[in-house]
């Protein structure tokens, strides 16, 4: 796939007029035989809501963005059906079915859009990205994403070797939006990132990869603190592919990065890691890319995010809202050497090891 049709995969790139709530009532009555309250919910590329019903159900709704393939709304709803049966207490949403049983369907809006239209069941708590979670709870944030790895190892779809924008193992493809970036000094640096993903990008080639999440990130993970499970929601696949393993998990740490890029800006990932690694293992070479691949993930959402406001202006909040703290995380890491770099998490990793293999023995 070309570098600009990446951008254009999924709707990233496709402007729309969004649907208003008693349209989409009219809608869900006319298909699922539900009425309610709906609430718009801030996304990046559709119209979401929260539906209430009068029995005080909750479902979330979404009209698909009209650049939406098919195709990517069968996978994520093939995934989902995949999830509940293999690993059927994993907190993930379940698909309602229309009057038809169908997962989804297509409608023409009032503005003459062609949409997709699904309704998921709703997962109570609230989104991670609202909270400072305890160590603890990290671990069990990292346990939960090694249980989805898992539970989605035999998952395979027609669809699933799509190219996105946000799957890092693609970055060298968004260098040509790096003359879109104003600020020089940022520029530099983020050219000089890439530099540093071409060097490691072989050895990203010899590790493991399946269909994963791909978007594990704050505000797509539902927390109560009164659950013993903490984690009691996963949502939004709408970025499950066949990837690296450790782009799949580099994704999540990230967003437990010191957002001021401090000398200890690694520190706060080593619980969630912890956790992951008691449930699901990683190769040495896997340990020593991943620390690479979370600045990957600086430097595409920096470069993404950056085009994106300037096609959607009106919508800058929210598709800025992470980027800023980027570059004080992307200078820290272009200031050390890139072996050091590599080793950020191998210590930790073989004292998780050592820890198993103890408890192996007991």
């Amino acid at each position: 796939m070309s570098s600009t049709n990446l951008l254009r995969a999924g709707g990233l790139a496709t402007p729309f007029r969004s649907i208003p709530a008693d349209e989409a009532l009219t809608v869900l009555g006319a298909y699922y035989n539900v009425a309610g309250t709906l609430k718009r919910l801030d996304t990046e590329k559709d119209d979401t809501f929260l539906l209430t019903t009068p029995t005080r159900e909750r479902f979330i709704v979404k009209f698909s963005n009209p650049d939406e393939d098919p195709n990517e709304l069968a996978l994520q709803a093939d995934l989902l059906d995949h999830l509940a049966r293999t690993d059927p207490d994993l907190p993930v949403p379940r698909i309602i079915g229309n009057r038809d049983g169908r997962s989804f369907f297509t409608i023409a809006d009032g503005h003459g859009q062609s949409r997709m239209v699904r309704m998921l069941t709703y997962l109570e708590g609230m989104p991670l990205d609202r909270l400072e979670p305890a160590g603890d709870e990290l671990a069990r944030v990292g346990a939960t994403l090694a249980r989805l790895r898992l539970a989605t190892a035999d998952f395979s779809h027609p669809h699933d070797e799509r190219e996105i924008a946000w799957d890092v193992q693609h970055l060298p493809k968004l260098a040509f939006l790096l003359d879109g970036v104003a600020d020089p000094g940022h520029r530099a640096m983020l050219a000089e990132g890439l530099d540093r993903f071409n060097q490691i990008e072989s050895r990203l080639k010899v590790c493991r990869r399946q269909v994963l999440h791909n978007d594990f990130s704050r505000s797509n993970i539902v927390v109560d603190r009164n659950s013993p499970a903490f984690v009691t929601g996963v949502i939004d696949f709408g970025d499950a592919v066949r990837t690296y393993i450790v782009v799949d998990l580099s994704t999540a740490l990230l967003n437990q990065l010191d957002p001021a890029g401090g000398p200890a800006m690694f520190e706060p990932c080593r619980n969630l890691l912890a956790g992951y690694l008691a449930v699901a293992d990683l190769t040495a070479e896997e340990i020593e890319v991943l620390p690479h691949l979370i600045m990957a993930r600086v430097i595409a959402r920096a470069l993404i995010t950056t085009w994106r406001a300037r096609q959607f202006p009106d919508n800058e909040p929210y598709i800025m809202r992470n980027t800023h703290q980027g570059w004080g995380q992307l200078r820290r890491f272009l200031s050390l050497p890139a072996d050091e770099i590599s080793q950020t998490f191998a210590s930790s990793a073989a004292s998780e090891a050592a820890r198993n293999t103890e408890e192996a023995r007991i």
